[in-house]
């Protein structure tokens, strides 16, 4: 079953480093959407497209924690891990790596901006190793994973 959202992710590509960005407005507020990110049960319910069964490996979302998770459909699993730089009320830093390309580790920096009202846009930003690693990202289909991620997150919010 494909998740629907009244919201759409915006992906693009900066011309000049090898970054990737995501905006998505989402009904919540920077608090729940916080919470999303950080506490691991809920985490593990939303990320990913449709049809993953993520586990939570190991996870300490605190300055200098880290964190790993596998992600598992169709008897493949996919394995990622990275460390929190630094969580704040309305931001997090992290690094990411999918252990399948341990070599190409991203830099990744989430922003719960508050819009009023109940609602909040997340900017994300991925600084990854290259150009080549960035095409590579955006070619690999990963809009269909935000997309259908951030639609479980909008019902799991809801549901909070």
């Amino acid at each position: 079953m494909t998740t629907v959202s009244r919201y759409q992710a915006t992906i693009s590509a900066d011309a000049e480093v090898p970054i990737i960005r995501i905006t998505r407005d989402f009904d919540a507020t920077p608090a729940q959407l916080m919470r999303a990110h950080t506490d691991p049960d809920l985490f593990a319910r939303w990320v990913g497209p449709d049809g993953m069964d993520t586990r939570i490996i190991d996870w300490d979302p605190t300055d200098g924690g880290r964190w790993r998770y596998v992600a598992r459909r169709d008897g493949e699993e996919y394995w990622f891990r990275g460390c929190f730089h630094s969580v704040g009320e309305e931001q997090i830093v992290q690094t990411f790596t999918y252990e399948g390309m341990p070599e190409a580790v991203s830099l990744e920096t989430l922003t719960f901006e508050d819009l009023g009202d109940g609602r909040t846009r997340l900017h994300a930003q991925s600084l990854v190793d290259s150009f080549e690693g960035r095409d590579a990202w955006l070619a690999s289909g990963m809009e269909t994973g935000v997309d259908q991620g951030y639609a479980k997150l909008d019902a799991l919010v809801a549901e909070l």
